[in-house]
């Protein structure tokens, strides 16, 4: 039996590192025997299916790929479609109801990490930041007008930042409605 996959992997074609053309991309995705492969802009946010078994045998087979294609190691989380999709359905009621005051991300932890945990070590300015952990998320929102005053930016000294990658709420529903 198929199931879909969606592939967000860190650090693609940020800054001008870890350069990845999506049709290279893809092309490294249905190498390593997956269907019906689709990417989505150019922040490594990839939607396949497989019918392998074995979750982690499947993320490996990316994470090698990814070292041929690119050079280095790349992290990526792997989400079935059935959770991705839950990412949205168990949002907090506050995610996403005034986007032209906020901007809301979405940080997909690897399995490792406990989101609880993560968010108990992340400072929180009142009144800019907020945030709520989820399964396997973290939810964050910064106000706009004062977001060179928020405290997230800070996260990137915590050792789990590098086990994770963040999208933003636009691309994670538009990742949603494509599977």
């Amino acid at each position: 039996m198929k199931i879909r996959y969606v592939a967000l992997l860190r650090g693609i074609n940020v800054g001008g590192k870890n350069v990845i053309r999506m049709k290279e991309l893809k092309s490294a995705f249905e190498q390593c025997g997956f269907n019906d492969v689709g990417t989505y802009i150019q922040s490594g946010n990839v939607i396949f299916s497989s019918d392998e078994v074995g979750f982690l045998k499947i993320r490996k087979k990316i994470e090698i790929r990814m070292k041929k294609l690119v050079g280095t190691e790349i992290h990526l989380v792997l989400l079935p479609a059935k959770e991705f999709r839950k990412v949205i359905t168990e949002a907090p009621d506050w995610f996403g109801t005034e986007p032209e005051k906020y901007k809301y991300d979405v940080a997909f932890l690897d399995p490792e990490i406990n989101a609880d945990s993560l968010l108990s070590k992340i400072s929180l300015r009142d009144g800019v930041d907020r945030a709520a952990a989820g399964n396997g998320v973290l939810y964050f929102s910064k106000l706009i007008e004062k977001a060179t005053q928020s405290r997230l930016p800070k996260m990137i000294s915590l050792p789990e930042y590098q086990m994770m990658t963040i999208r933003n709420r636009n691309t994670t529903l538009k990742l949603s409605e494509l599977l």
